[in-house]
């Protein structure tokens, strides 16, 4: 992936070309636009990053947000607010926060987001063959499309949404790590990991369980069935990224 955004905002904004000179003296290639779709449509060779600057913006755009939210699906690309909150809170009417990759209050510190883009770009580089592969499984939709874009920076990111699926999956599927929910119907955590432990071609696999519920009673039963580490879905972002990020790292060492 080349170093190129495409920032979105109106041309007046003081902001916007503030966001513009700051990415360049970074090394980026910045293509500033207007939010209107026909525009963005007929750009050639988009760049797989999009900067949306809310400031000004309303719900008289809100057909270019309903652009924005299915365009992402199709086109695959990184989209990243810069805002304040209740222009985020207008943005997440149209395109949900699983969709968004980062969401950066004003005032924006330019070279913060210089140097998360700057990890978006190096991950994009290394072999794909090289990069480990992820299973989420998890019956909350909203959760696995939000963890699946927290982790396609660095990984290769499965989701299955049910014990069931994620069993034929891994059945025809290398996987080098599980991201388990604890609570799900039916096949519930515990259950689809005793099937993974209990098959001898999948045993190996190490399983991280999710769980919702931080009190004692709860981590002591995620404990009991002895998973690889359990995580909170309530943690940060960043906390989360990094606590996979140091288990693999742990891996590597061992």
């Amino acid at each position: 992936m080349e170093k190129s955004v495409l920032l979105i905002g109106l041309e007046k904004s003081f902001m916007v070309n503030a966001i513009e000179k700051g990415l360049e003296k970074e090394g980026y290639e910045v293509i500033c636009i207007r939010p209107d779709v026909q525009k963005i449509k007929d750009l050639e060779d988009r760049p797989g990053i999009y900067i949306l600057y809310m400031g000004d913006l309303n719900r008289n755009y809100a057909d270019f947000f309903e652009y924005l939210d299915e365009a992402i699906d199709r086109e695959r690309f990184m989209l990243y607010l810069i805002g304040k909150q209740e222009e985020f809170d207008l943005a997440n009417e149209y395109i949900p926060k699983n969709k968004i990759q980062e969401m950066y209050l004003r005032p924006l510190d330019v070279k913060l987001l210089a140097r998360d883009l700057d990890t978006v770009i190096d991950y994009s580089e290394v072999d794909d063959r090289l990069k480990k592969k992820i299973l989420i499984v998890d019956d909350d939709g909203a959760m696995l499309r939000m963890m699946k874009t927290w982790l396609s920076v660095k990984y290769h990111v499965y989701m299955a949404s049910s014990g069931k699926i994620a069993l034929s999956f891994l059945a025809e599927n290398p996987i080098d790590l599980i991201l388990l929910d604890y609570e799900m119907p039916v096949l519930d955590g515990p259950a689809v990991m005793r099937e993974i432990r209990d098959n001898t071609l999948l045993s190996n696999i190490p399983v991280i369980f999710l769980t919702a519920k931080d009190d004692k009673e709860s981590v002591m039963k995620v404990l009991q069935f002895k998973p690889d580490k359990y995580l909170l879905k309530s943690m940060p972002k960043e906390k989360l990224i990094a606590s996979i990020d140091e288990f693999f790292d742990g891996k590597s060492i061992n």
